[in-house]
């Protein structure tokens, strides 16, 4: 399996525990689609993927259309996405995704749990290089396809790894060619499971079992963060290790 099938796997259970969360975190991105593009699924593709996530996510239908009929009205808040970058303990690092409605509230809490971990909060773009930006897809198996004919039919809209997750197939792309991977796969009558963005680390670092405590402390500050979207670090994962 490759880098970035196993930087997922290690974590998937870890960022789809908590259901409350996960129902906030969709709802915000839902906000922030149909800002962007309208609440009509069929007019803004992110919103359609959006909706298959929560569905995935086993989010209550009612709860996605009260999202959309919210985020449509003149009171709805005014979400913005906001990457924030920094070292946590260790030198490992810590780049932080939220959507939140108050930067300077979510700056100052961002800060404050670097901070009081011993790290410290970067400029933006400062990690950057340490993290390959991909677009996620899990789509259901094609009759007649195989996993070796998807991935060639792929390459020329961006994607750049395709492996077989169980029942599902996984395609990881440039994030920048997000929109494209869709449009093909909806076009070439593939069913779209579910799609995500991710920052998979160029490179891990070995911490131990002491040091990792710390670090994961941190990390669980920021997840328990209304306004913390995702959290991606460079730390080994403990399943790498067997």
């Amino acid at each position: 399996m490759g880098r970035a099938f196993e930087y997922r796997k290690a974590r998937k259970l870890k960022r789809w525990g908590n259901m409350a969360r996960t129902f906030t975190k969709i709802g915000k991105e839902i906000s922030i689609a149909v800002k962007a593009g309208g609440p009509d699924p069929d007019a803004n593709p992110r919103l359609r993927v959006l909706m298959q996530n929560a569905k995935v996510a086993n989010m209550p239908k009612e709860n996605v259309e009260r999202a959309i009929k919210k985020a449509s009205s003149k009171d709805a808040g005014d979400y913005k996405e906001v990457v924030y970058e920094g070292y946590g303990p260790f030198g490992i690092a810590i780049v932080v995704e939220t959507a939140t409605d108050n930067t300077t509230r979510t700056v100052a809490n961002v800060r404050s749990y670097f901070n009081k971990a011993g790290g410290s909060l970067g400029t933006t773009g400062s990690l950057s290089f340490l993290f390959d930006h991909k677009c996620v897809f899990h789509i259901k198996p094609k009759e007649g396809v195989s996993v070796e004919d998807l991935e060639l039919e792929m390459i020329d809209y961006g994607v750049d790894e395709v492996e077989a997750d169980e029942e599902e197939i996984v395609l990881y792309g440039e994030f920048s060619e997000n929109n494209n991977i869709q449009h093909h796969l909806e076009e070439a009558g593939y069913e779209i499971v579910s799609a995500e963005f991710e920052r998979i680390p160029n490179d891990v670092k070995d911490v131990t079992p002491e040091q990792r405590a710390s670090i994961e402390k941190l990390i669980e500050r920021f997840e328990e963060d209304e306004d913390v979207q995702n959290v991606f670090h460079n730390m080994k994962e403990e399943e790498d290790e067997e």
